[in-house]
């Protein structure tokens, strides 16, 4: 688990608090790809085995802002889950990103709301996915400003 953030894949997650979406990078951080969704309570044991099988040095972690900007009760309780990571991982960068609307537009994508009382269509590993490929898109931009002409 190297803290080199220009090896590796990029991984990111979606924290809810029964359920966590996860999401990881091709090999040159290009392109996001959704995995799974993981229990929350077993998030770190999950986690462990994610950084060593794919190689992955930095993740980013989404936390749910309100409409205006601020921090509400779920983005608190996403933060202390990422201090809890942060300690856990001391190798790994973690990267805290406004994930606003993921969920919700990643539903969106997926046909629309659900019917009323049919199942919950488990989505957080794509709003995971959308949320990492904001991040690779701004990275790279970023970067490629940082190199000039």
């Amino acid at each position: 688990m190297a803290a080199d953030d220009s090896r590796g894949r990029i991984a990111a997650l979606d924290i809810g608090e029964a359920r966590t979406g996860v999401a990881v990078s091709d090999p040159d951080s290009l392109l996001a790809r959704p995995l799974e969704v993981v229990s929350s309570d077993r998030l770190e044991e999950y986690l462990r085995g994610l950084l060593s099988e794919e190689a992955v040095a930095e993740v980013v972690v989404g936390v749910p802002k309100t409409l205006g900007g601020e921090i509400g009760f779920q983005a608190e309780r996403v933060l202390a889950e990422l201090d809890a990571l942060r300690e856990t991982f001391p190798t790994v960068r973690f990267v805290e990103w406004d994930e606003r609307l993921t969920t919700r537009l990643a539903r969106s994508s997926r046909g629309g709301p659900r019917r009323k009382g049919g199942p919950k269509e488990r989505v957080d590993h794509l709003a995971a996915a959308g949320m990492l490929q904001e991040y690779l898109d701004r990275r790279g931009t970023f970067e490629a400003t940082r190199r000039g002409p």
